[in-house]
């Protein structure tokens, strides 16, 4: 009795979907949004994080302060 089921029936929409997804680079084109989208994450996500490290570097020491003491060094 264990085994796969003959009565399953899968769903068109679902199965559609499978294959668009296993298939997407032959679809698939830049165009400016694409541009836009991966300049912001490659360039000004981490730009603005590394900005932000040098910014606030040496300035937070979390090791060895007491419960009166204040976080920012300066």
């Amino acid at each position: 009795m264990a085994g796969p089921s003959k009565s399953l029936v899968l769903d068109p929409a679902l199965q559609r979907y499978y294959e668009l997804n296993t298939n997407r680079y032959k679809y698939w084109r830049w165009n400016s949004r694409h541009a836009w989208i991966s300049f912001i994450y490659m360039a000004v996500i981490p730009g603005a994080l590394t900005w932000a490290a040098y910014k606030t570097e040496g300035k937070y020491e979390l090791r060895g302060k007491r419960k009166e003491d204040t976080i920012s060094e300066w």
